[in-house]
């Protein structure tokens, strides 16, 4: 047994962090619909969930339940194999672009081995190529879905999503060249590094970050991602006054919990690009002499902590009243470890960062579909091939001249 294990080792810690990253980002898309729908409810002067467990926490596992156990029809008429390989393929295509994305720079060192915080390697020298290649195809399974569903407005969403998406592509994949270029590399952890402070300018900081001199190019990448996941104002595909429900419509129960579940995990792989493409990644938006601001987490968990305990001992409910003190005192706690295990907190420095820009970038996709009207079909694809195509186009066109010039004037 035990030469077994050490024969494959490497394939069982892989299988392992498979199975932890599908279990947190399907807890994380969960809790994604609470925060969602909390803060619409908010923009909005609602109330939001609140009746399922204390503050509505536990709303996510009674829809998880109602989806588990609600009736499933199929309509008549469908093409069986693909109307049930479209939910599959949608969701499959979207959990795996997760994997190609590196949550932080240094690798864990246990039992003589280095488990880096990401699926694939951190050496993939053509990451973003391979991720772009899979979110390309994730077009297939709402296409597909509209197709298989024998139904005209299932059909008619899933031929918009077909031209929107691959309309929109075209600006995604050219706004990223810039970045590209600055790196000299596909690889998601050299152009994070590309973006660290230089050797002759330690404090430069949240300067360094791609997103100044590539400003064109955030606007072009983060407009036609959003497209691309189809979220409001580019929601056409499910027009609600229009399609009912979509490419979605005759789709009922856990299936339709599939293209829920991809298309928040879509959201998710979205903001994980632009905080490596643009933001810096896993780096500190401070000045590296800046050291106080390592200790940022403690400062923010053990205060969330507190005010957790605080609430939950005058919450209204009974169990809110046992849950919320328990689930504050391990927020605070979790924030002391950090401060008195000075090798944690050093080691936790990156994954905070990445994933404080990402929740940044998952509220704003929550505040746009909060204020903004939907687009007219005709000035979508518009705006894709009139704007955003030819501003991507001269982005790369910029970039190249100034790279070229920091070369011929300014040396490397």
């Amino acid at each position: 047994m035990n030469s077994f294990l050490a024969a494959n080792a490497e394939l069982l810690i892989t299988i392992v962090k498979i199975a932890l990253l599908l279990f947190v980002v399907l807890t994380v898309n969960a809790y994604l619909t609470w925060f969602e729908r909390k803060v619409v409810a908010h923009i909005q002067s609602r109330w939001g969930p609140h009746r399922v467990g204390p503050h509505g926490l536990l709303q996510p596992l009674a829809d998880g339940v109602k989806f588990l156990f609600k009736e499933d029809p199929t309509p008549a008429g469908v093409d069986k194999f693909v109307y049930f390989l479209a939910p599959l393929l949608a969701l499959s295509l979207a959990l795996t672009s997760i994997a190609l994305i590196p949550f932080g720079p240094d690798p864990i060192h246990l039992f003589g081995h280095d488990i880096y915080l990401g699926i694939a390697p951190p050496d993939v020298n053509i990451g973003i190529l391979a991720l772009f290649a899979i979110t390309a195809m994730g077009v297939y399974g709402v296409a597909l879905a509209g197709w298989s569903s024998n139904n005209k407005y299932s059909l008619f969403g899933g031929l918009r999503s077909s031209a929107q998406m691959v309309s929109y592509e075209l600006a995604l994949t050219m706004s990223v060249v810039g970045v590209l270029l600055m790196a000299g590399s596909f690889n998601l952890k050299d152009i994070i590094n590309a973006q660290a402070p230089l050797p002759g300018h330690p404090d430069r900081g949240i300067l360094g970050w791609n997103v100044w001199p590539q400003i064109l190019g955030f606007f072009c990448f983060f407009v036609a991602a959003i497209a691309e996941t189809n979220r409001v104002p580019f929601d056409l595909p499910e027009a609600e006054q229009e399609l009912v429900g979509g490419f979605h419509t005759e789709y009922a129960s856990f299936k339709f919990a599939m293209f829920f579940i991809a298309e928040y995990t879509s959201m998710i792989t979205v903001s994980c690009l632009c905080t490596i493409m643009f933001f810096g990644g896993w780096l500190s938006p401070f000045p590296a002499s800046w050291t106080f601001t390592h200790y940022l987490p403690s400062a923010i968990l053990i205060p969330f902590g507190l005010w957790v305990i605080w609430d939950g001992i005058r919450y209204e409910t009974i169990f809110g009243r046992v849950i919320l003190p328990g689930v504050g005192t391990a927020i605070a706690a979790l924030g002391a470890v950090f401060v008195f295990l000075p090798g944690v907190n050093d080691f936790i420095q990156g994954p905070f960062w990445l994933l404080s820009k990402i929740l940044v970038f998952l509220f704003v996709y929550v505040w746009m579909r909060g204020t903004l009207p939907r687009f007219r079909y005709d000035q979508l694809m518009s705006f894709g091939w009139k704007l955003l195509l030819p501003v991507s186009i001269v982005n790369v066109i910029l970039t190249s001249f100034a790279i070229l010039a920091k070369l011929q004037w300014g040396g490397k």
